[in-house]
């Protein structure tokens, strides 16, 4: 069995663009690991480089409109680490590219995000604080391209995200105690229009100095796909949102506390709305928010992140379990549970610890509160 290693830490200031190169510098080698990951994917379906670059060339009009910064940063992450800008928006839209080439070119990828997240509010917090988490579900080569990158801002929060090498964003939180994690949802709207690949969204709300703007972005910006996202604030509050590309459903959390989502859509009038179409690919979400809300809830006391992190561990219905253990060679298997994340938005604390059905170990990662 493979050493399991801690995932590895970058610092990023600057300009956009400045951050861009620093960021391509320091994480070259996982940054051509993530392109080759994706672009051997495609290729191996009999889709050209060329056909590859020109979906990804599809996406940039709308994110230079939406967010011009971020092709600043992702030109010069491309510099930094002598790739083509076209192969840092292949790392960035690849859940959108992925969904894409399936559709033109006729082929079904049974590899999709799932994830299991959940928000405990301060009520039922031990410290009276919030605590976010989430088990990250994808394939498990992605040990080898994740990293975390604290992003030190000149005009607005500093971020500390977790993502794979090459990506603008995946989880994480801000300086100001805004908090986000992700979790793939399927339905029959999806890949009807292009939007804002996710990864954009989720770093555009972390760049936000209030709850509100937050909301406002994960809400309204339209999606290729659909996706659930809970975005949490230290102030004391979570939102679960269930985003089909064109609109989004809203969950509070429940009357004791706590959000819990996996992969399936919940909200009554998402469901009575759209067409669920991810079961098929992903039938253990039903029980795996479950298993994780009545772990939370049997210990009958305020929780700690020890307690999500027990939740997370879960094995029940392994290997489609919570905790997913790796190289798993089964249809609709995601690969792997690649990280747990444990977050406190409060005292900018984000643990992770890779490979957790193989690991038990985190690793601290912070970011400076007092910016705020």
């Amino acid at each position: 069995m493979r050493k399991v290693e801690d995932f590895p830490l970058i610092e990023i200031s600057g300009s956009s663009t400045e951050r861009g190169i620093q960021y391509g510098e320091q994480a070259r080698h996982q940054i051509l690991f993530s392109i080759d990951l994706y672009s051997k994917s495609l290729r191996d379906l009999g889709i050209s480089i060329e056909e590859i670059f020109d979906l990804a060339k599809g996406f940039l009009p709308s994110i230079k409109d939406w967010a011009p910064d971020l092709i600043d940063e992702m030109t010069g992450i491309a510099k930094g680490a002598s790739v083509k800008l076209e192969e840092i928006i292949l790392i960035n839209a690849r859940t959108e590219i992925l969904q894409l080439a399936e559709r033109k070119f006729n082929f079904e990828d049974t590899h999709s995000d799932g994830c299991t997240g959940a928000f405990i509010m301060p009520k039922l917090s031990e410290t009276s604080e919030v605590i976010h988490g989430q088990n990250w579900d994808w394939k498990e080569e992605c040990i080898d391209n994740s990293i975390v990158v604290r992003i030190l801002r000149d005009n607005g929060p500093d971020v500390l995200t977790f993502t794979e090498a090459g990506g603008v964003a995946r989880s994480g939180l801000n300086s100001n105690g805004i908090s986000i994690t992700a979790n793939y949802l399927k339905c029959d709207r999806d890949y009807a229009n292009l939007g804002i690949p996710l990864p954009f969204i989720r770093r555009k709300a972390l760049e936000c100095r209030h709850y509100s703007d937050a909301i406002r972005i994960v809400a309204t910006t339209q999606k290729s796909g659909a996706n659930n996202m809970i975005l949490g604030s230290s102030e004391g509050m979570g939102i679960n949102f269930e985003c089909a590309p064109d609109e989004s459903f809203a969950i509070m959390p429940d009357d004791d506390g706590l959000i819990v989502h996996a992969n399936h859509w919940q909200h009554s009038a998402a469901l009575s709305k759209l067409k669920e179409t991810g079961i098929s690919w992903s039938p253990d979400s039903l029980y795996r928010d479950f298993r994780v809300r009545e772990k939370l809830l049997n210990k009958k006391r305020l929780l700690t992140t020890d307690d999500l992190k027990e939740a997370f561990f879960d094995d029940f219905g392994a290997p489609f379990s919570v905790c997913v253990p790796p190289y798993q060679d089964t249809e609709t298997d995601p690969g792997a549970t690649v990280a747990m994340i444990i977050m406190q938005p409060a005292l900018g604390i984000m643990e992770i610890a890779p490979f957790p059905a193989l690991n038990k170990k985190f690793k601290q990662y912070h970011i400076d509160r007092s910016k705020s």
